[in-house]
């Protein structure tokens, strides 16, 4: 199904429990037809922290699985996030962000946190993480937890976290697989595994994409390269990788309104030779020990290094940047009369550089964070359970900008989160949950470096988020709703229309307070063997609560967006997915005042035919069906606001093979 319950057990937090802790090894196996309706109530360990039941927790969850990506025949995350449930997507043609919980596009890529296999992919400085790093292929599903989860994973997880997570096969296979489309693109994706012996395992992949894209001066040419090496036991399991991803990708600018109205597809007029060009080297081990059948310790160790070049308005720049990860941690499992008490505990510690390079900035600035969270989840009757815990967290930025701070500056702050929640399943069909969760956000090294002239550092973002759901989960179908609120002190900010910046102009700042509030439904349903539906809707009333723009709609934030969609498989072989996706109206990014009109509603319509017959496997995807011209970010400015055009019809036909 395209959206169904499932997997993201791990609200991490502290806890004080009121529960014996009678261990016993009672599994039953439920065969009646309630049982079979919840079929999906299998264990996963998700994002890297643990393993639970993703009904048994008190948050909304939902994967898109493995069936789910093969059905959407989506040849790109990007185009496989579009119109999820509670995720608004912003292109500005030279990198996608995923908004979740009412962001602006600026403002996504430092609230909404990215994993990959329980990795942060968000940088240490303002630039979006790379999800063009993981080819389509190479994931296995994405779970997606809408909602602030500050307990569990700390900084940035305000409006909510996406865990991609890869393919990791078992037995010797390989594939390949090979497509060619609109805009003169080629792509071709590869992967092999197999076994060394019982207990090591290797995989290989590597991935090809080039392009010249739906607007002038956008080449891409796009490489990676990902190598696993993997030993398990029944008592241990023991990896380690090594991913190379480079992306060689012109900017084609902003409009102005004429242009985009006149042409839509053409660069900027004065962004000629303008490009950007990402290298990245990431190793990553992990390792992970069963003590007995409750206990089991683990740690994960990662290093990232990136050098990005690039020319902007015909000035040269240059960014390094590195990162180094600690993430030990302890889990349990107790089995329980009452049900499963699930605890875990553990500690986060990184370091990480960005040195920046340009011809009008020199700037080099690091940071440390070190933090510790503890959670249990915990039941109280086989019905009834409850998750509750904490997370304390402390960053010490050096920084040196030749402006701002010549003779460097550190700066120390810290920020703690607390959650309680309540999970409630009085059948299998039905789960109501109720949950309050805090977040915090520390400014980002390239944000601190970049504040008033008055302004000696900036104060960590902090919020608090409550919500409400219940799911309704049958054999043929499912239906969730969940209502929110989140509210922010001290959001981190950029304003544009500030004179009292660094140079003379706009800089970041912690605004007044703001609240956002919302509801979020999605319906699946299975009608016949062949045919399956779906639709959901997202509401969000996002404004400011304080100073001078008290009551204003907070801007690039749709107040209505949803999708519907329809697979049907007509053979054995063949099947046709088609959806269409709705982004209600919405001021420019920047706007807070609400001084423009809002920009337009549009709906994007994408089409997939998809074969699969043995080792084979096609697909024929055509998003915007309906060349519609719709506007992928935009910027406010009083001296004229610039337009990044969304992409226009594309077809891409697809062919692989599996061995």
């Amino acid at each position: 199904m395209g959206t169904k319950p499932t997997k993201i057990a791990l609200l991490l937090s502290a806890v004080f429990s009121v529960s014996s802790v009678n261990a016993i090894a009672a599994e039953s196996t439920a065969t009646s037809p309630e049982a079979s309706a919840a079929s999906m109530d299998e264990t996963i360990v998700v994002i890297g922290r643990n393993v639970a039941n993703p009904l048994n927790i008190a948050a909304n969850v939902n994967v898109i699985d493995a069936a789910d990506i093969q059905m959407s025949g989506a040849t790109n995350l990007t185009d496989l996030l579009r119109g999820q449930s509670g995720i608004q997507v912003s292109d500005n043609n030279s990198g996608t962000v995923f908004s979740m919980r009412g962001f602006s596009a600026s403002q996504a890529a430092n609230n909404t946190l990215i994993l990959v296999d329980g990795r942060r992919l968000n940088n240490i400085d303002i630039s979006a993480p790379s999800i063009e790093s993981i080819p389509i292929n190479l994931i296995e599903r994405v779970e997606i937890l809408s909602g602030s989860a500050g307990v569990l994973y700390g900084d940035q997880a305000v409006g909510g976290v996406i865990n991609i997570i890869t393919k990791a096969p078992t037995e010797t296979s390989g594939g390949l697989q090979v497509s060619g489309g609109s805009f003169d693109t080629y792509e071709v994706k590869g992967d092999v595994s197999g076994a060394i012996n019982d207990a090591w395992r290797y995989f290989l992949a590597a991935s090809y994409n080039e392009s010249d894209n739906y607007r002038d001066n956008n080449d891409n040419e796009t490489n990676s390269i990902l190598g696993r090496l993997q030993y398990q036991t029944d008592i241990e399991d023991f990896f380690v990788e090594v991913n190379y991803f480079d992306n060689d990708l012109q900017a084609p600018g902003a409009l102005s309104l004429a242009q985009y109205e006149a042409d839509p597809s053409q660069a900027g007029s004065f962004s000629a030779g303008d490009f950007n060009h990402e290298m990245t080297t990431s190793l990553r081990s992990g390792y992970q020990y069963q003590l007995n059948n409750i206990w089991a310790l683990g740690a994960d160790l990662t290093y990232s290094d990136t050098l990005t070049t690039s020319v902007s308005f015909g000035s040269a720049g240059r960014i390094e940047r590195d990162l180094l990860s600690f993430s030990p941690k302890a889990t349990a499992n107790y089995h329980l009369d009452q049900g499963d008490l699930n605890f875990v505990a553990g500690i986060d510690v990184s370091k990480g550089e960005a040195d920046f390079d340009f011809t009008y900035m020199q700037r080099n600035n690091k940071q440390t964070q070190k933090s510790a969270y503890v959670q249990a989840s915990v039941p109280i009757t086989p019905t009834l359970s409850y998750v509750v815990g904490g997370r304390y967290s402390e960053v010490t930025d050096d920084l040196y900008d030749q402006l701002l701070y010549p003779n460097r500056i550190e700066i120390d702050n810290d920020a703690h989160a607390f959650e309680l929640g309540l999970n409630y399943r009085p059948s299998n069909k039905n789960r109501f949950y109720v949950r309050a969760n805090d977040n915090f956000r520390f400014a980002k090294v390239d944000e601190q470096a970049y504040t008033p002239l008055t302004t000696i550092g900036l104060d960590p973002q902090t919020g608090r988020s409550y919500e409400a759901g219940w799911d309704y989960t049958t054999a043929t179908q499912t239906l969730k709703i969940n209502a929110y609120q989140l509210e922010l002190e001290d959001e981190i900010v950029y304003e544009g229309g500030r004179t009292d910046g660094p140079y003379g102009g706009g800089a970041n700042v912690n605004a007044d307070e703001s609240r956002r509030f919302g509801v979020s439904t999605a319906y699946d349903v299975q009608f016949a063997s062949n045919w399956l539906l779906g639709a959901s809707y997202d509401y969000i009333d996002a404004e400011f609560t304080q100073g001078e723009n008290d009551g204003k709609a907070l801007s690039w934030v749709a107040k209505h967006s949803g999708k519907a969609y329809v697979s049907y498989d007509f053979t054995e072989d063949w099947q046709a997915f088609v959806e269409g996706v709705y982004t209600g109206e919405r001021y420019m990014e920047g706007d807070n005042s609400n001084t423009d009109d809002k920009l337009d509603s549009y709906v994007l319509t994408n089409l997939a035919l998809n074969y699969t017959h043995g080792s084979w496997n096609g697909s024929l995807r055509v998003d915007n069906l309906l060349d519609e011209d719709y506007v992928g970010a935009g910027y406010y400015s009083a001296y004229g606001n610039g337009y990044y055009s969304g992409t226009g019809r594309s077809i891409r036909l697809t062919a692989g093979y599996r061995f």
